[in-house]
């Protein structure tokens, strides 16, 4: 999934840590202020980068400002040397996109005639009716914006962070800190409450200043890095710009499983099948998410569908982001080394620099990096007899060779190339 990491987080290298934060331009989970007890829905595990950060992880419920870890991931004898993570950015709004496509679907609800109430079927038959009733609340500013939940996110996140790992984000460190992020408002805005958060670890109780007032400034931006698949040419012609790059995508929506779907859901909703089409129905689908995410409630778009429904609806995601973002093409994890390499080179930096003295550092010794990406993360330790260590939570879509042991080497010898 080469686009993934959206902004980036660098402290100038004194004798302390040198924090980076990546924020990745994809879609989160969604959310404003959700009711103590969370509605839960069946289809939650399908939503993909859709699905709420606390219903893939539970763990987050009793208290998601508090780390949770591994007890064997770092012991009293190893001190953290380096932290590199990508992550995602936090729960947001559909985009515009999506809300249009939304309206148009209700508009097909709210245009129904008085002749269709007899071919409703029991049980589920005023399911149309209802949906048709449901509050169309999205407007097209909204446009994939971090919502309030989405900043509370990242702000418990960076809480976590710097409870996990103290040394790297001792308070000295904080004025070093620099944010470097795409230009997607909502990189920026997961970057700007995630220094928030850093300011409610070292300054409990006390309401956080503007960001440009903070010692580390506003995040930079710095979409070469961040957005590399809009700097690659041979992605951008490939793939991007390429009407045929997902043929296997356009034939799946036009196949037996998604025409079944498309068929289900025109009874459900006693509108023409012709009418649908497999976009309209994976937004009312993602809808179900949205709802539950951004309000915390169940909506009946969640009733239109079963368990198969989702697994199909989600496989269809999963066949997009392959061809799109994953292994379908070489380029597309290729685009992601000119990140991939900036990451090792300071891990290799790190490596280098790491004798010191008790917890006193360096110059350019410590470094955290992280981006905010929807893949589960690998850990990468140094051997124990180092006595330090170096922390790596790299996503697998950065590069789909990334967990390989010549995968840096790989993405080294591609970037000579291009250069």
């Amino acid at each position: 999934m080469p686009r993934g990491p959206c902004s980036l987080v660098r402290v100038s290298a004194t004798p302390v840590a040198v924090l980076a934060v990546a924020l990745v331009s994809s879609l989160s989970r969604c959310s404003l202020l959700e009711p103590e007890n969370s509605v839960v829905s069946a289809l939650s595990p399908y939503f993909g980068t859709k699905t709420r950060y606390e219903d893939a992880n539970p763990g987050l419920l009793p208290d998601p400002e508090v780390p949770r870890r591994d007890p064997e991931l770092l012991e009293e004898t190893c001190t953290p040397v380096q932290l590199v993570a990508l992550i995602r950015h936090g729960t947001r709004y559909p985009t515009t996109k999506q809300i249009r496509k939304l309206r148009q679907l209700h508009g097909l609800l709210q245009a129904r005639g008085a002749e269709d109430d007899r071919t409703r079927a029991a049980g589920r038959g005023d399911l149309g009716a209802a949906l048709a009733d449901w509050p169309l609340w999205y407007a097209d500013w909204m446009d994939g914006q971090l919502v309030e939940k989405g900043r509370q996110d990242m702000r418990q996140l960076a809480l976590r962070l710097a409870s996990l790992f103290p040394a790297l984000f001792s308070r000295e460190n904080y004025g070093r800190l620099q944010l470097v992020t795409s230009s997607k408002h909502r990189c920026m805005d997961s970057g700007a409450a995630f220094l928030q958060g850093l300011w409610q670890h070292y300054h409990p109780g006390l309401p956080p200043p503007d960001i440009a007032d903070m010692e580390c400034g506003p995040p930079r931006i710095n979409d070469k890095l961040m957005r590399f698949f809009d700097h690659c040419e041979k992605f951008l012609t490939q793939v991007e710009r390429n009407a045929t790059a997902l043929y296997h995508v356009e034939a799946f929506k036009t196949g037996p499983e998604m025409q079944n779907i498309l068929k289900k859901v025109a009874d459900i909703l006693q509108v023409p099948v012709n009418n649908l089409n497999a976009d309209l129905i994976q937004v009312a689908f993602f809808t179900c998410s949205f709802d539950l995410a951004i309000k915390g409630v169940k909506s009946p778009w969640c009733d239109v569908f079963d368990i198969d429904d989702a697994k199909v609806l989600e496989y269809l995601n999963d066949l997009k982001q392959y061809w799109k973002r994953g292994y379908g093409y070489s380029i597309n994890s290729r685009s992601s080394c000119t990140l991939f390499q900036d990451i090792f080179q300071h891990l290799d930096k790190a490596v280098k620099q790491k004798q010191r003295f008790a917890i006193v550092f360096p110059p350019r010794s410590k470094r955290l990096l992280f981006s905010w990406l929807q893949s589960p993360p690998a850990v990468i330790l140094e051997p124990k007899k180092m006595k330090s260590v170096t922390v790596s939570i790299v996503s697998p879509s950065i590069c789909h060779e990334v967990m390989r042991p010549d995968a840096k080497l790989r993405c080294q010898k591609y970037i000579t190339k291009l250069q």
